[in-house]
């Protein structure tokens, strides 16, 4: 039986993706920093996913701190086995332009979105290396396409999973261990109503004409991507098109997004 771990499970496009493999019988480790929420999320599975009480597990850990979410995901492998599947989809966006944010709140988007990504991934891998076998998906972001005013660490945080994913992607093959990353567009999650309250005017000329997916929707692409067994994980035409052509096309998107928040603020 497939053994899936999510960070960032409790929630969002974790908890989406969660349902999904639920009804395809996987066992479901879920992790994320709210034990509350984790309870929550894994009771909503079980009432609405089918999924019988002791085929999911919850660990709370902050997934910043390696040691903590190295012992968490022990503890889920403890339970059900090596993990088959690992999907890093935990993650926080603190919007504001540089000069205003917190060196503490630019540090914090970095722990968690780039290098706690890569702790999780640590705890697994080597397992992986040795049963030749798994596979391991990065939840990054249109934002780490291009860059985003008002979102100088969350953008830093998720280009770095780019490059990190590509390199991993090289060695892993070797392996025969697979990986995907994914750069999903604005989502309607809990966290992103969070992020609308504080995103710079000049932020939301440019995203807010653009419709967000539903996580359900995410997740189904996701999973596709994953069983597809592709690296990259397009989004609608224009995350593909800047995902596969970005360097060309982004000067003429710069034009645009500087012209367009110039108008904005009557520059």
């Amino acid at each position: 039986m497939t053994h899936v771990i999510i960070t960032g499970g409790s929630s969002g496009i974790g908890l989406a993706l969660a349902s999904i493999y639920a009804a395809r019988g996987a066992r479901l480790s879920l992790i994320a920093r709210s034990r509350d929420l984790l309870e929550q999320a894994a009771q909503k599975l079980v009432q609405e996913g089918g999924i019988e009480t002791g085929a999911v597990h919850v660990e709370a850990a902050d997934v910043s701190k390696e040691e903590e979410v190295g012992a968490a995901i022990s503890r889920c492998m403890d339970r059900f086995g090596p993990c088959d599947i690992l999907v890093t989809s935990a993650g926080i966006v603190e919007p504001a332009a540089f000069e205003a944010l917190p060196g503490a709140a630019f540090t914090r988007q970095i722990e968690t979105n780039f290098s706690g990504s890569v702790h999780a991934i640590r705890a697994v891998y080597p397992e992986m290396v040795k049963r030749r076998n798994g596979h391991i998906v990065l939840v990054s972001s249109g934002a780490g396409l291009i860059g985003i005013y008002g979102y100088t660490a969350y953008c830093a945080s998720k280009f770095a999973l780019s490059g990190f994913a590509q390199a991993l992607r090289s060695e892993a093959r070797c392996h025969n261990v697979r990986i995907s990353i994914c750069f999903p567009p604005d989502t309607e999650t809990p966290q992103f109503r969070r992020e609308l309250a504080a995103r710079p005017e000049e932020a939301s000329v440019v995203m807010g004409a653009v419709r967000p997916w539903t996580a359900e929707a995410v997740a189904r692409k996701i999973v596709k991507g994953v069983d597809q067994r592709r690296f990259e994980i397009y989004f609608g035409m224009a995350l593909h098109l800047l995902g596969r052509f970005g360097p060309a096309v982004r000067p003429l998107i710069d034009w645009w997004f500087d012209r367009a928040i110039a108008r904005r603020s009557g520059r």
